[in-house]
């Protein structure tokens, strides 16, 4: 009998849902203010997409992807990322047709075989924008606006935000050359994965976690020192947007993300008490993604915000709520009778909006009323014989322990009058 989840996965039980759907409520509120409008993307794609959207030299692409075949010998992959279904997506519904930009916004599970640890799972969920069809640098700024307002609205304090600029295809080969030339002597040394980026993709290189790939790239010339006169434009602008709202950032420039598509602007919202995995959002404009998925040539931009970081970061703070709100009411029953008026009371409570539950173990009197301070609930209406005879409830708030006895008429609205006290 299998009493353990696949490795790399964790259920998400009663009581930490409610911490989620708080999070939840807060993205799609910052949505609404921002104008972004809510996407929801298959959870399986062809793998083509991701091969030529996230890249075939990346690490999800290489190593990570779950991809099978389906009963129609189709080669199908579980989202690793939701950045290609995305520009899919706009691409197939013809949603460049629709005044641009156009500002989208995605909740949902990704999937990616790695090593699991903290923070990191093979299943996890994402929190991500696009924004497509605007080339300034005024997009850029407003999504890593959003990125850092949205975990600003949760508490969260010792953020830090690096920002860089990773070119584009006119200026990028002269930093590649330059880079693969301060490297020449060093690829021996190098780990395979980056003996194997060398030609590729050597930008890659920078984002390596080997230690002593890091060791070697110090030193290594900044793509920012080889930017076009068009791209240090734009760089320098988002600068000035980013100081002028306030917003304070570092310049990395060995900040090249993981995923091919990135031009330009590239961006990291890090939390350091996580340590190895510190980074809680992180994202980029790509201006060739959507061509290289068999769209009209448009700009755009986004992030992935990684939930499960976001609420490793909001514990260390201090920062989630414990566990649900209290249930405003428990009807305890005594008797067949009883329980069938407790019954018809408790589907006019939840009818009128109040959050109401009864007792279905059969328990006595004493420990319903336990029970009840368990759920907790705020309110239990006792009824017994005497109280059925009479048409009423006994009514006990449960932190004072007052009880008054209320009429079944007008039960439902005392309990509204005292959820609106609250």
């Amino acid at each position: 009998m299998l009493t353990s989840g696949p490795r790399g996965t964790k259920d998400i039980l009663p009581g930490v849902v409610e911490q989620w759907q708080q999070f939840e409520g807060l993205v799609r509120d910052m949505c609404r203010r921002y104008n972004y409008r809510e996407i929801r993307t298959p959870i399986f794609e062809h793998t083509e997409l991701f091969q030529r959207g996230v890249g075939e030299t990346t690490d999800i692409v290489e190593k990570e992807m779950y991809t099978f075949f389906d009963r129609g010998e189709r080669s199908v992959t579980l989202r690793p990322e939701g950045t290609a279904a995305v520009v899919r997506a706009f691409i197939e519904h013809k949603m460049y047709a629709e005044p641009q930009p156009t500002k989208l916004y995605y909740l949902g599970p990704m999937f990616r075989y790695d090593r699991p640890q903290a923070g990191r799972y093979r299943q996890f969920h994402q929190f991500g924008v696009e924004a497509v069809g605007a080339a300034g640098p005024a997009i850029d700024a407003e999504v890593i606006v959003l990125a850092v307002h949205m975990l600003e609205q949760l508490g969260l304090t010792g953020l830090q935000l690096f920002i860089n600029s990773v070119g584009c295809p006119q200026c990028r080969p002269l930093y590649k050359t330059a880079l693969q030339q301060f490297l020449q002597e060093k690829t021996g040394r190098l780990c395979g994965d980056c003996q194997s980026r060398y030609e590729r993709n050597p930008l890659r290189i920078l984002d390596c976690k080997n230690k002593e790939c890091g060791e070697l790239t110090q030193g290594a010339p900044a793509v920012v020192d080889c930017l076009c006169p068009e791209c240090a434009a734009h760089f320098s602008r988002l600068q000035s947007l980013l100081t002028g709202a306030g917003i304070a950032y570092s310049v990395n420039p060995r900040l090249v993300r993981g995923l091919d598509y990135y031009t330009k602007t590239a961006f990291e919202i890090q939390y350091p008490p996580l340590g190895a995995q510190s980074a809680v959002c992180g994202g980029g404009r790509y201006d060739g993604l959507i061509a290289q998925c068999g769209g009209e040539p448009m700009p755009g931009i986004g992030f992935g915000m990684g939930i499960e970081r976001v609420m490793l970061a909001l514990e260390k703070q201090g920062l989630l709520t414990q566990g649900a709100k209290p249930l405003a009411l428990f009807l305890a029953g005594m008797g067949d009778a009883a329980c069938n008026a407790a019954f018809a009371l408790l589907r006019k409570a939840r009818a009128a909006g109040l959050a109401a539950e009864m007792d279905y173990m059969d328990r006595s009197l004493k420990a319903q009323m336990k029970y009840a301070a368990k759920i907790p609930a705020r309110f239990v209406a006792i009824l017994g014989e005497e109280e059925l005879a009479e048409q009423v409830v006994s009514l006990r708030n449960m932190n004072s322990g007052e009880q008054t006895k209320v009429p079944f008429e007008k039960l439902i609205e005392t309990m509204l009058g005292k959820q609106e006290e609250e």
